[in-house]
């Protein structure tokens, strides 16, 4: 859990500062994720390869650690999968209704009481 949040972290956090330097929210997701997706990669493999040998054990004991080693690489696999396709995706659509929702709506003038 705490690498996938870590990988989708990181690219919030570079396209949020790729659109402070200008870029459109397209662009900087895009560049981000691209930037990101070896890095990404590299890391998540690291780790399936590492819990690989508890998915294939054997001997006594070993279908405790197979059914660890299972549930962890099938995990990790799958978060890896949708952190580096759908973290883009939400972000994109959360920025957009965010930021619609702050400029529309409208200023509610200030009353004062003699005014009113």
């Amino acid at each position: 859990v705490g690498l996938a949040a870590k990988n989708a972290i990181l690219i919030v956090e570079f396209a949020k500062h790729l659109q402070e330097q200008g870029k459109s929210l397209h662009e900087a997701t895009l560049m981000a994720a691209r930037q990101r997706l070896r890095p990404i990669l590299m890391t998540s493999l690291a780790f399936m390869f590492g819990v690989l040998p508890l998915a294939i054990s054997s001997g006594a004991g070993s279908a405790g650690r197979q059914a660890i080693g299972t549930g962890v690489l099938g995990g990790m696999f799958s978060a890896t999968l949708l952190g580096i396709f759908l973290v883009p995706l939400f972000f994109v659509e959360v920025r957009r209704r965010f930021s619609r929702a702050s400029h529309s709506a409208p200023a509610v003038p200030s009353t004062s009481a003699g005014e009113a």
